[in-house]
């Protein structure tokens, strides 16, 4: 049976309706920020997605060197694939929340620029691998960049904790000043729980493509020869 397909799936869709009714109609609307604040429950589960998907490529690399099956190499290109694809997201949300809270698109501060840094990684993490000829060697090169690259997740995490930065402090667990308002907080949650589903049905469906089309191209290989 597809579970993906049978129960992920429709699971996700009715997360997905559910998410969107609680930030638009059920969090109220923040003092300060007004309306534009609601980008927020977009901006932050891209951000743990994002994080997510390097935490499985980081994994998966490692499996891939250690045990040389071709399956952990899969999952971990898919992961990368997918990382890429919220990094954008979370740095597209970003500015367009910055710009009538800051009054500025960008500014160069330890969080923006290390997560710049770590969009650049999923990138060259999936370059390395177009650009080596010989498959299997660039897929070693891709795991061992894979886990050096992983160091940029916790600056990424803690660059607003250990410098000074533009960026606001986390709500959640940021000190005395941090905090959400309840019905916020669960908007916020369920939102994470949706994005995270997301993430799951993504690399399911993504890993299943990538194993058919190593399938076929051995079939290829096999009726070449």
């Amino acid at each position: 049976m597809n579970v993906s397909k049978s129960i992920l799936g429709p699971a996700l869709f009715v997360c997905m309706l559910v998410n969107l009714y609680l930030i638009f109609m059920f969090a109220p609307t923040e003092s300060s920020m007004g309306q534009i604040q609601r980008i927020f429950y977009f901006h932050v589960p891209t951000a743990w997605v994002s994080g997510l998907s390097l935490f499985v490529l980081f994994i998966s690399s490692i499996l891939y060197l250690w045990k040389k099956q071709r399956k952990y190499d899969i999952v971990a290109h898919a992961a990368g694939e997918i990382g890429v694809l919220f990094m954008t997201m979370f740095l597209v949300t970003g500015p367009i929340w910055a710009r009538p809270v800051w009054n500025i698109w960008w500014d160069w501060s330890p969080r923006l620029t290390s997560s710049l840094v770590l969009w650049f990684i999923f990138v060259a993490y999936l370059m390395l691998r177009n650009f080596v000829e010989n498959e299997e060697k660039g897929a070693r090169l891709a795991a061992v960049f894979a886990i050096v690259g992983f160091v940029d997740v916790p600056i990424v995490y803690m660059s607003i904790r250990l410098w000074a930065d533009i960026h606001p402090r986390p709500v959640i667990g940021g000190g005395e000043s941090s905090g959400l308002h309840p019905d916020m907080k669960i908007a916020f949650y369920f939102s994470v729980f949706t994005f995270t589903l997301l993430f799951l049905y993504l690399l399911i469906q993504r890993v299943r493509l990538q194993k058919t089309t190593v399938a076929i191209s051995e079939m290829k290989k096999q009726i070449a020869y």
